[in-house]
C-alpha cells in the first residue's frame, strides 16, 4: 500500500494533466453530443473516464495500463450498446463463442470512436509536456471551437471558457512540476503548507471567473477573417446588419445571399435565411407600444401560407376616412382605445396601412380627412390599401385608432374547450392543415401539451416549448432538412430559425388540437426615439417621449389564437420577443406590459425534445458563488493581516499624516479607558489616570495587574524621555486585550 501511495504521489503532475485534458475533452464531447448517437456519446465519455481512473489510480507500465485500458473500452462499450438497445442477444444462441461474431459486428462503428478517443487522450498526455506545448494545445483548441462557433450554427463560447480555465490549471500545474525539479528542498518546504499553495490557485480562478462574469456586453468591433472578406466583396448583406439574436427579425423569402430582412409579400415559400437591414420604415407616435399588424393568413400549404390573394380571403368593403369600422367584436373583453399617428419613410408602398390591433377607424391620411384606395377586410381586421387604380401613391402619413383588448387572463385559463367552443361555429380554414401534414408534429404537439387541460394552458405550453427548445438565428442551417414540410423540418431537423418559423410551427401545432389559429404579419414594436438634450431640458422630466422608430429588421410574425367569446389573442412563440397585451389587473398601467407566457397560471411544461435543449458542461451560478465566497475570504483575511495598519486609518486622515508611536500608545489608552468605563469603571473628570487606576485595582483585584502595565506603558510614552517605537504600542494593544478577559471573567 506504501508503494503504491508513493507511486501516486510521484505521478502527481501527470495526473493533474489528465484531469485537464479530460475537461478540454468534456468540451468536445458537449459540441458533437448533437449530432453523435447517444450511445456513440455514452461510449467515448465513459472510455474516457476509465482510462483517466487507470491512469492515475493503477502506477504500472505503461504497456499493462494501455491493456486494461483497452478492455475497459471493450467492455464499457458492449455495455452501452446492450443499455441503448443497439444489440439485443439471440436467444437462441446461449455460448459466447456463437455471440461473439454477433456482438463484435454491432459494437464496429462504436468500439473505433471509443478507442480513437482514447488514442487521442494518451497521445495528447504524453506530448504536452512542456509550458509551450501546453500554451499552443490550448491555443488549438481555442481556436477550432472558435472556428465552429463562427461558421456554423453551434454557440461554443462556453466550451471556450472551459477549455481556457483547463488551460490556466495545467500551466499552473507544469510550474510547480517545474519548481519541484528544480528546487526540491523548496519544494519540501511547500508541501508543508498545501492549504496555502490551494488557497493562491483558488484566489487566481476567483479573480478570473468574477472578472468575466462581470464584464459588459459588448458588440464586437471585429468579425471573423470570412465574414470580413464576404462583406469586403458585397456578398454579406447589406452594412451594419448583421448580428444573430433577437434584437430584430424578418419574414423572409426561402433563398439567402443578399436577401434581407423585411416585409415580404410573398409568403407561399417561407425559411430559408436573411441578412438583417436597419434601414427606417416608418415611425409611430403612441401612448403604447404594440405589435402594427398588417395581413392575416389561414391556408397552409406545407411550405408556407398561400392564401395571398385578399379577395379570396374573404369579404372585403370600402373603408372611409372618419368613420367606424365594421369589426368582430369579442363580448367577453374589454378594449382600452388608442391613437396612434404613423409616418412612413422611403418611398415604398405596401399592401395594408399597419396599426395596432384591432384598428376601428382611420382618423386621416396625409393630413386630409378623406382618401380612396382604402377597403377594409373584416375576418381578417385588414385595412387594405389599393395603389392601382385610384393614381394615389402609399400614404406618408395616417392617424388611426384602435382597440387594444384588456384580456381577463385568470378567466380565459378557466375556460374548457366546451366553454369556448361549444356553441360557436369554427370557420374550418383556422383548423386547416394538409393531408399530409407529418403525423409526428401532431403527436408532438399532443405531448408537449399534455398537462394542459384547457385550450389557453394547451397554447401557453405550446408557446412555452418553442420559445425554450430552439435557439433563434436568422441564418438557420438549412444542411439538415431533410422533410419537405416546414414545421417538421424546422422541429425535428433544422432545430433553429426566425419567426416564421416559430409562427408557423404554433399556428399548425395548435390547429392539430383543433383549437383554431391563424398566421399574422407586420412589425415589432420597434426602439423608442432618441430625445435631442436640449429638448429634453427644455421640457423638464414631466415630457414623454412616445415616438418609435421601426426598420427593415423589425418586420415580424406572429400567431392569434381563437378564443370563442374572447376573439383572437396574440400569442408570440419567437424566443426574445413579448406581444404587448394588455391584461386586467395592468388596465390602469398601460406602459406595463405583458405575454401569456409570463402570467401564473401558465402551467409547467415537459422537456420533450432533449435534443434541443442547451447543450454542454456549463459554468453553473454555484462556481460563480464559490468564487465570490473565496475572494470574499481573501479580502477578509487582508483586513485581519493589516489590521495594525488600519487601525489608526481614520485619525490619519483627520491630522494629514501619519501618528507617531506615542500618539498610537494614547490612542490606544483611550480606548481601553473608553471600554472600562462601558463596564463600569468611571473615570471621574477630577482624577488623572493614575488615581483612576488605584481606585479601580481596589474595585476588581483581578484586573490589577493589567491595569498597572497599561498605566505604566501610558506613563511611559507621555512623560518619560525614552523613545517609543511600534512595538510600544502593539504591547499596550495586547496587554488591553488581557485587560478585557479579566474584566469579562467578572472576576
Amino acid at each position: 500500500m506504501i508503494r503504491w501511495w508513493n507511486g501516486i504521489k510521484s505521478s502527481w503532475h501527470h495526473s493533474f494533466s489528465l484531469l485537464w485534458l479530460m475537461v478540454i475533452a468534456l468540451q468536445w464531447i458537449s459540441y458533437t453530443e448533437t449530432f453523435w448517437l447517444e450511445v456513440t456519446t455514452a461510449s467515448v465519455l465513459l472510455a474516457l473516464a476509465a482510462a483517466v481512473v487507470i491512469e492515475i489510480l493503477i502506477p504500472a507500465k505503461a504497456v499493462y495500463r494501455l491493456l486494461l485500458e483497452a478492455a475497459a473500452a471493450v467492455y464499457l462499450t458492449y455495455r452501452m450498446v446492450l443499455h441503448y438497445g443497439a444489440y439485443v442477444p439471440d436467444p437462441w444462441m446461449p455460448g459466447l463463442r456463437d455471440r461473439l461474431p454477433d456482438i463484435l459486428s454491432h459494437m464496429a462503428p462504436y468500439i473505433w470512436f471509443a478507442f480513437g478517443a482514447l488514442a487521442l487522450l494518451l497521445i495528447s498526455s504524453w506530448w504536452v509536456s512542456s509550458k509551450a506545448r501546453i500554451l499552443m494545445f490550448t491555443g488549438m483548441n481555442i481556436a477550432a471551437f472558435a472556428a465552429l462557433d463562427s461558421f456554423t450554427s453551434s454557440i461554443l463560447w462556453q466550451e471556450v471558457a472551459w477549455t481556457v480555465s483547463a488551460g490556466m490549471g495545467w500551466l499552473v500545474t507544469q510550474h510547480l512540476r517545474s519548481f519541484q525539479l528544480q528546487y526540491p528542498r523548496g519544494w519540501t518546504h511547500l508541501l508543508k503548507y498545501p492549504f496555502k499553495i490551494a488557497i493562491n490557485v483558488a484566489i487566481i480562478f476567483s479573480l478570473v471567473i468574477i472578472t468575466g462574469v462581470n464584464m459588459p456586453e459588448v458588440r464586437p468591433t471585429l468579425t471573423d477573417p470570412y465574414t470580413a472578406w464576404q462583406e469586403w466583396s458585397g456578398n454579406g448583406g447589406t452594412p451594419g446588419s448583421g448580428s444573430s439574436g433577437p434584437s430584430g427579425n424578418g419574414t423572409g423569402t426561402a433563398s439567402t445571399g443578399s436577401t434581407t430582412s423585411g416585409y415580404s409579400t410573398d409568403d407561399n415559400n417561407l425559411g430559408g435565411g436573411f441578412n438583417f437591414d436597419y434601414s427606417p420604415v416608418m415611425t409611430v407616435a403612441s401612448d403604447l407600444r404594440t405589435y402594427m399588424r398588417g395581413e392575416t393568413r389561414s391556408v397552409y400549404s406545407g411550405k408556407g401560407w398561400s392564401d395571398d390573394d385578399p379577395e379570396a380571403r374573404g369579404g372585403v368593403t370600402g373603408a372611409e376616412v372618419g368613420q367606424k369600422l365594421d369589426r368582430n367584436t369579442a363580448t367577453k373583453v374589454q378594449t382600452k382605445e388608442l391613437k396612434q399617428t404613423v409616418k412612413v419613410l422611403g418611398g415604398k408602398s405596401y399592401p395594408v396601412l399597419f396599426g395596432g390591433y384591432s384598428i376601428s377607424k382611420v382618423n386621416s391620411v396625409n393630413g386630409q380627412n378623406t382618401s380612396s384606395g382604402l377597403s377594409w377586410r373584416k375576418e381578417g381586421s385588414e385595412l387594405l390599401w389599393e395603389s392601382e387604380g385610384n393614381g394615389k401613391a402609399f400614404p406618408r402619413e395616417y392617424v388611426l385608432t384602435s382597440q387594444v383588448p384588456v384580456v381577463p387572463i385568470q378567466e380565459l385559463n378557466r375556460q374548457t374547450y366546451q366553454q369556448l367552443y361549444g356553441g360557436v361555429k369554427i370557420d374550418q380554414q383556422y383548423l386547416q392543415l394538409p393531408d399530409n401534414f407529418p403525423e409526428r408534429v401532431k403527436e408532438l404537439a399532443a405531448k408537449v401539451t399534455a398537462q394542459g387541460k384547457t385550450p389557453y394552458e394547451k397554447t401557453a405550453l405550446l408557446q412555452q416549448y418553442l420559445q425554450q427548445s430552439f435557439p433563434y438565428t436568422n441564418q438557420p442551417d438549412l444542411s439538415r432538412r431533410k422533410s419537405k414540410d416546414l414545421v417538421d423540418s424546422f422541429l425535428f431537423e433544422i432545430m433553429e430559425g426566425y419567426c416564421d418559423y416559430y409562427s408557423t410551427a404554433l399556428v399548425t401545432m395548435a390547429r392539430s388540437l383543433e383549437i383554431p389559429a391563424r398566421w399574422v404579419k407586420g412589425y415589432a414594436p420597434g426602439e423608442q426615439a432618441q430625445l435631442p438634450d436640449n429638448l429634453a431640458i427644455q421640457q423638464g422630466s414631466d415630457l414623454i417621449n412616445n415616438n418609435y422608430t421601426i426598420t427593415n429588421a423589425d418586420a415580424h410574425s406572429w400567431a392569434e389564437v381563437y378564443f370563442g367569446d374572447y376573439g383572437w389573442i396574440p400569442v408570440e412563440a419567437t424566443p426574445g420577443f413579448t406581444a404587448p397585451l394588455l391584461t386586467q389587473s395592468q388596465e390602469a398601467a398601460p406602459e406595463e406590459t405583458a405575454a401569456p407566457e409570463e402570467e401564473d397560471t401558465q402551467p409547467k411544461s415537459e422537456k420533450v425534445n432533449n435534443a434541443s435543449q442547451e447543450q454542454g458542461f456549463h459554468m453553473g451560478t454555484w462556481m460563480v458563488a464559490a468564487a465570490a465566497v473565496v475572494l470574499l475570504s481573501w479580502a477578509g483575511f487582508l483586513l485581519w493581516q493589516r489590521r495594525f495598519s488600519l487601525r489608526f486609518f481614520i485619525q490619519r486622515l483627520r491630522n494629514g499624516q501619519p501618528l507617531s508611536p506615542v500618539q498610537k500608545v494614547e490612542a490606544e489608552t483611550a480606548r481601553w479607558v473608553r471600554y472600562a468605563r462601558r463596564k463600569g469603571m468611571l473615570k471621574e473628570e477630577h482624577e488623572t489616570l493614575r488615581e483612576s487606576v488605584d481606585r479601580w485595582r481596589h474595585e476588581r483585584p483581578a484586573a490589577s495587574g493589567s491595569l498597572t502595565a497599561l498605566l505604566g506603558m501610558f506613563e511611559r510614552a507621555k512623560y518619560s524621555p525614552e523613545v517609543i517605537e511600534d512595538k510600544d504600542w502593539r504591547s499596550v494593544y495586547t496587554e488591553a486585550l488581557r485587560l478585557r478577559k479579566s474584566i469579562k471573567s467578572g472576576k
